[in-house]
């Protein structure tokens, strides 16, 4: 028995070891060195799995915060009475406001729009929240817990994307594997994709965001992939490799139009191998890969649930497994 139970070991140990050793870190453009005192929040202020990051038209850094909460099956009863939506200063990380009490029970995603507004998804609650950059609300999709599938429902909403005309997109998520559009006033247009692995389906469309066309890019979150459509919904493209594990976040850079993700590898379903960080041209190129693929062992396993660039080309993460927020930022080559 003790020989069965070494050999297993022993080959677990070899599948971590082997997984590990077929990542190589990729530096072809601009490499990204971690910020070490990026945020400086408040000493009174711990973050508790930030879930959603982005930026506004100055730069400044939104983040979706849990706040004391974790994910728990099933989820709790009770809405978080502290803030849930935090401003930072891109340069300091300093908390520059906070607002969003009161009102969500378990926090996803979050966007930035071009006008400024902040939107947020609760998987708990089944909907999407739209604000005014001070937090005013201005609109609410969805069923307050009642999950469903038509045009009315969602069923663990994950993230939105908002186009220039102020139509949006919402992934849609956990339960139905689809992706939503809406008005600007916030009416059903019509919908995509079911649960399996062809082009057009999903399994797990966890994060969206749109290119300067207007295309919607989804991180299909395990078929380990992002798929690109156009802003009708149909099927363009996609990125994916053998390396790609559990695709968390996608978003694309307005400066450059590269495409950035980040995904999480866990072996056998036991060893977290923690996030990579990836960066690909518009043919498909991968430029960037970073985070665990250094295999260095002092560092922190990372599992990036968001990611942001601003208008510098900084890289900003939000970790849900370290409860922080890192800013990588970028130098020539």
């Amino acid at each position: 028995m003790k020989f069965v139970t070494r050999t297993i070991f022993l080959f677990i140990l070899l599948q971590v070891f082997a997984i590990s050793s077929r990542e190589k870190p990729v530096q072809d453009g601009p490499r990204y060195f971690l910020d070490p005192v990026w945020p400086q929040l408040s000493p009174k202020y711990e973050l508790s799995q930030p879930t959603g990051i982005g930026i506004d038209s100055f730069q400044n850094i939104f983040v979706f915060d849990r706040t004391g909460r974790k994910w728990t099956d099933p989820f709790p009863d009770t809405v978080i009475t502290t803030n849930t939506i935090l401003m930072l200063d891109r340069n300091t990380g300093k908390i520059l406001k906070s607002w969003g009490d009161n009102l969500f029970i378990m926090p996803h995603g979050l966007t930035v729009d071009h006008q400024n507004n902040v939107w947020v998804t609760d998987v708990s609650l089944q909907e999407v929240f739209k604000f005014d950059h001070d937090g005013k609300l201005l609109m609410r999709i969805g069923i307050t817990r009642e999950p469903g599938s038509d045009s009315l429902r969602f069923n663990q909403p994950t993230d939105v994307a908002v186009a220039e005309d102020g139509s949006f997109y919402v992934s849609d998520g956990y339960k139905n594997s689809r992706v939503v559009k809406f008005s600007a006033e916030g009416k059903y247009l019509f919908e995509w994709g079911k649960k399996g692995k062809k082009p057009g389906e999903f399994d797990l469309p966890h994060a969206i965001d749109l290119d300067k066309e207007g295309n919607v890019y989804v991180a299909d979150r395990q078929n380990d992939r992002v798929q690109v459509f156009d802003p009708n919904g149909k099927f363009l493209k996609e990125y994916t490799d053998k390396k790609m594990e559990n695709l968390y976040s996608v978003t694309v850079d307005p400066v450059s139009n590269h495409v950035f993700a980040t995904d999480f590898l866990v072996v056998m379903k036991v060893f977290n191998k923690g996030s990579n960080i990836l960066e690909y041209d518009q043919a498909g190129k991968l430029i960037t890969r970073f985070g665990r693929a250094a295999n260095n062992p002092d560092a922190p396993v990372t599992r990036y649930h968001d990611i942001a660039i601003d208008n510098e080309g900084s890289i900003y993460v939000a970790d849900i497994l370290g409860d922080r927020i890192q800013k990588f930022k970028r130098s020539s080559p």
